[in-house]
């Protein structure tokens, strides 16, 4: 139980702290778009210098594709389209449940607009409990929490792939979306063997949208994202070339070219958009996309009316005008008429999400078949036993 008596004498502390913080923004926003105003007068002569010392470069800076203060107002989106989502939720493995094994419940849908036809709202769910599923990722160091999360991400992509191939959407435009980056950060630490059954289905998929022609993007919501603020920190570097691993490697503080910390990309962006417009196409160099091959990632941040959204697409809808033009038009759609967030997002959640009741009937279902099987000795540990119930 949370004693409130207690918490609210910290409650002050933290208002100062945050009064300090917003303070200390102010000025890094300034001196942000003092560097921003000094780049776009050389931007090119950057992005040569990025792309001549990337591998010495010691963080991940992305790359603009079109000017860096553009801003394009977003064409408003077509009276007949159709939009695709997935969105995926999980009971986690617990040596204390009646059985050792998970289950991944991906929410899917498909909403038709101005086409009188039914929309698609329903989950599809998988239980996992083999040795292989449960135990093999454990060759690699991987907990089976985490390898979890990793089977959902790719049971999202699958099903999206799915959804689309086995739709007639009767060649109006279509979009599909995902919550959440599509730059896959967590699989470039792992071994190979481990991130090749994770990342070949999720590109195959992709691959089947590509084939039709359906755009495909992952929408962020408040992201923490700062990869085109570091390209600024090329301008900011004190040195004539910006090899970080000769000039400031071991520095214990901050580098000198890290003058905007901890600002945000969406920062930058919020008084440079107007509603319903879009910045300058950026693509990414995170290092895991060297393993992406023809589907590297591009992204623009857009301007929703309640917040600046980061939207991420394929190199084949950036490379394509009429596909990207969709793409954030039908985003931009999907954002207002949810009333700030996607609406078929936020539906596939809901579609997705595993509350307390279901989780209990899932087990309950288990335990009758368990019984139905002759197993015997069937139920919880005494340690799940007494935390389920108080004798205060």
């Amino acid at each position: 139980m949370l004693d409130l008596t207690k918490l609210a004498g910290q409650m002050q502390g933290i208002s100062q702290h945050l009064t300090q913080e917003a303070t200390a923004n102010r000025q890094r926003l300034e001196r942000a778009y003092r560097y921003l105003a000094q780049v776009s007068q050389k931007q090119d002569e950057l992005v040569e210098i990025q792309q001549t010392w990337h591998h010495a470069i010691g963080f991940s800076a992305a790359t603009p594709l079109e000017p860096i203060e553009t801003c394009i107002d977003i064409s408003p989106p077509p009276p007949l389209h159709t939009v695709f989502a997935t969105d995926g939720s999980q009971i986690a493995p617990s040596h204390h449940e009646i059985a050792y094994c998970y289950l991944i419940n991906v929410g899917r849908v498909i909403l038709h607009y101005g086409q009188n036809r039914y929309p698609l709202l329903d989950s599809l769910p998988e239980i996992f409990y083999r040795p292989e599923d449960l135990y093999t990722s454990r060759q690699w160091g991987i907990r089976t929490e985490e390898w979890m999360s990793y089977r959902r991400t790719v049971s999202e992509a699958a099903s999206l792939a799915e959804l689309a191939t086995q739709t007639d959407f009767h060649s109006t435009p279509a979009l599909a979306m995902v919550d959440g980056s599509l730059i896959y950060w967590f699989l470039d630490p792992l071994p190979i063997d481990a991130r090749d059954r994770i990342l070949p289905p999720i590109l195959e998929a992709w691959q089947a949208l590509q084939a039709l022609r359906i755009p495909f993007v992952g929408y962020l919501s408040a992201s923490r994202n700062s990869e085109a603020l570091n390209f600024l920190r090329l301008e900011a570097c004190p040195h004539d070339v910006p090899n970080c691993a000769l000039h400031c490697n071991g520095i214990t503080d901050e580098a000198p070219c890290q003058v905007f910390q901890p600002l945000r990309d969406t920062a930058i962006w919020s008084n440079l958009l107007q509603p319903g417009q879009r910045s300058g196409l950026w693509r990414s160099s995170a290092r895991i996309l060297d393993r992406y091959g023809e589907q590297a990632i591009y992204f623009c941040y857009v301007h929703v009316g309640t917040e600046i959204a980061r939207v991420e697409f394929p190199q084949w809808v950036a490379e394509d005008a009429s596909l990207l033009d969709c793409a954030l038009s039908l985003t931009l759609a999907q954002v207002q008429k949810g009333y700030g967030y996607p609406v078929a997002l936020a539906e596939a959640h809901n579609q997705a999400v595993v509350r307390g009741g279901d989780r209990a009937r899932f087990f309950t279902l288990l335990e009758q078949q368990m019984i139905k099987a002759g197993l015997k000795n069937v139920g919880i540990s005494y340690k799940e036993t007494r935390k389920r119930g108080s004798i205060a």
